[in-house]
């Protein structure tokens, strides 16, 4: 006899589960996938002169498994070597990534590899956020990330949002990982219907082990990126099922009966 009390264990952990269809993460419609190399597919080649090329290859993202994972449709707003400083300054215009066309139900924003090892930047606080002027935020990280939330907002206003925390790595970047994560948990205290995917906690530590078996150089392999996929389909499965009322009404994120649309329609 099916128990849906499977579903509703309170001492399971995020990853406990991998459900083969991605679970509850079917009810968004449409997922935007906000990243750099990983959530793009990257694929690191070293040719025989030794020379590295980077591929954006999106059809094996981990973005793209999980669409075909949970039978959903999802948006790559990504590019290898992407800061959230870049995408806020140009890239997301460029690309049309601001088209209210492409207003997604949910967003999954993984950024911060590139801005804390590449530009250095500082992680920065909710103290560099100004919400009634993201223009005023301060120029680092948590500035940056800021000004890129918010616009979504804008744009889908009752959209989930699910922030990743960066997996751990070398023992000698713990420190700034973790910090990202800090601060992934301070926005998603602070904005409205925003969650953490904190990978830094619950996803094995990407060592020796990790490295031979789903890695190619310095990014994933495809079983890499589709082993990401599943594992952030099910934890979002995970996020839905503990919380289930938070989405009751998924179906009509960007729709006029959306919650903020009736607000809208009735002056409220």
């Amino acid at each position: 006899m099916f128990d849906i009390e499977q579903y509703f264990n309170e001492n399971e952990q995020p990853l406990d589960s991998i459900p083969s269809d991605g679970g509850f993460t079917g009810i968004f419609r449409t997922i935007a996938c906000v990243g750099d190399s990983l959530s793009s597919g990257e694929y690191e080649i070293i040719t025989p002169d030794n020379v590295r090329h980077y591929f954006d290859i999106f059809d094996t993202s981990w973005g793209q498994y999980l669409a075909r994972i949970a039978g959903t449709t999802v948006y790559n707003f990504s590019r290898g070597g992407m800061t959230a400083k870049e995408y806020v300054q140009g890239f997301g215009s460029a690309m049309g990534y601001w088209d209210p066309s492409k207003a997604a139900q949910a967003y999954i924003i993984a950024l911060g590899c590139n801005d804390l090892f590449g530009l250095r930047e500082e992680v920065g606080s909710l103290d560099d956020v100004h919400d009634d002027d993201p223009g005023k935020n301060t120029d680092n990280f948590a500035g940056w990330m800021g000004r890129l939330i918010a616009r979504y907002k804008e744009i889908s206003p009752d959209a989930k949002f699910f922030l990743m925390t960066m997996p751990l790595e070398a023992p000698d970047q713990d420190e700034l990982r973790l910090a990202q994560g800090k601060l992934m948990y301070a926005f998603a205290e602070h904005y409205t219907n925003t969650y953490v995917l904190d990978f830094a906690k619950y996803m094995p530590r990407y060592g020796e082990k990790m490295h031979e078996r789903f890695f190619m150089e310095g990014h994933l392999t495809p079983a890499g990126y589709l082993l990401t996929g599943k594992l952030v389909a099910a934890y979002i499965d995970y996020i839905i099922r503990h919380n289930l009322h938070d989405f009751d009404h998924v179906g009509l994120i960007n729709k006029e009966y959306s919650d903020s649309g009736i607000k809208k329609m009735f002056g409220l």
